[in-house]
């Protein structure tokens, strides 16, 4: 006789954001034991439509709420018996820190310490003793890579690399790191985090680089791209991110910090290029018009634009056996389908 695998309740934070509906998607189409509840403030990054395809999934709940609010956590936490929390929660457009700091430290850092001090509270009775029924309960927090600041032309960072973040975004996010880190060293929390590059693919919010490229390709105007364009990214297809954090989740040491990479490092300007010659061949502007590439216009530069990111990801290859999948060719062009068919959607009613 086959053994029932028991039920599991997970809370996702920001799971109506780009990496956050991405994951849930992925959980409730591989796993059927899985129950997702989503918490989601619902602020201008985030969209329910990221999930119609599971709204209406007998497991899957979403609750509107701010992790900054205590009362509310403590309650999801009670009414739901949380087994685990995929923490995605952020405030994450380096812009924006940079117009308005403190909304980022705020959620970004006592957002990420209201949900896991109730997540302690819920699972231990006291300093490294679990109660019995929440002995395989974990916390994952999800991190990015420019905690650890920016690169010459080479190297790569490592897990143990020094943090050395150059933005309020990114120091807020290294705040939240050493919150998760100091609750498994202090308590003896079974937390797991998780460092990762650019991701792109479908869902992503407009503002993004690659969004903002397709969406102004699209409309023809002009492309606006930082600086020199010269700036170094390693992307990462969603998917394959979801897949590592499931990896990282379910099989993985706790107290551990794993680099998720992509293995794929290019100029902004490179990108923009790659994006411009899919659309090319899928959109084509006419002869008199010209390439995409023609719609490309350098902007000033923000202040404090980290030069290079680069993960180094041999760690989770090694002990998990994760490796990306979708190539920058494949994934572009899938990334792009998907954003004609989004923008040509709205464009029938009149939004674009």
């Amino acid at each position: 006789m086959t053994k029932k695998i028991e039920e599991q309740i997970y809370l996702v934070t920001g799971g109506a954001g780009f990496i956050g509906s991405n994951f849930i998607r992925y959980m409730i189409n591989n796993y059927s034991h899985i129950h997702i509840i989503n918490l989601d403030k619902m602020t201008y990054a985030a969209d329910q439509e990221n999930l119609c395809d599971v709204k209406k999934n007998g497991r899957y709940q979403f609750i509107q709420g701010d992790i900054c609010n205590r009362a509310l956590i403590d309650t999801v936490f009670n009414e739901y018996d949380i087994a685990g929390v995929f923490h995605f929660a952020a405030e994450s457009h380096v812009d924006n820190s940079i117009e308005d700091p403190g909304e980022f430290f705020q959620t970004n850092v006592i957002g990420t310490y209201q949900v896991i001090d109730a997540a302690r509270k819920k699972w231990m009775s006291s300093p490294f003793v679990i109660k019995p029924k929440y002995s395989n309960c974990r916390f994952l927090h999800v991190s990015t890579d420019e905690v650890f600041g920016t690169l010459g032309d080479e190297g790569l960072f490592k897990e143990n690399s020094p943090y050395s973040p150059n933005s309020p975004y990114s120091a807020s996010k290294a705040g939240a790191d050493f919150v998760v880190r100091s609750y498994h060293s202090t308590f003896g929390l079974n937390v797991v985090t998780t460092n990762c590059s650019n991701n792109y693919g479908p869902y992503q919010h407009d503002e993004k680089l690659i969004p903002t490229i397709i969406r102004k390709a699209i409309n023809g105007e002009k492309i606006p791209i930082y600086g020199d364009g010269k700036n170094i990214r390693d992307w990462l297809f969603v998917e394959d991110h979801c897949k590592a954090i499931d990896l990282v989740f379910n099989k993985s040491v706790a107290g551990e910090t794993y680099n998720i990479g992509g293995f794929c490092e290019l100029t902004n300007i490179e990108i923009a290029y790659k994006i411009c010659d899919i659309m090319d061949k899928l959109m084509p502007r006419g002869t008199l018009l010209g390439s995409h590439r023609d719609l490309i216009t350098y902007v000033t530069d923000r202040p404090g634009h980290d030069k290079r990111y680069a993960i180094d990801s041999s760690k989770i290859m090694r002990e998990l056996g994760w490796k990306p999948q979708e190539n920058i060719e494949d994934g572009l062009m899938r990334t792009i389908r998907w954003y004609l068919s989004k923008y040509k959607a709205k464009n029938e009613v009149g939004v674009i």
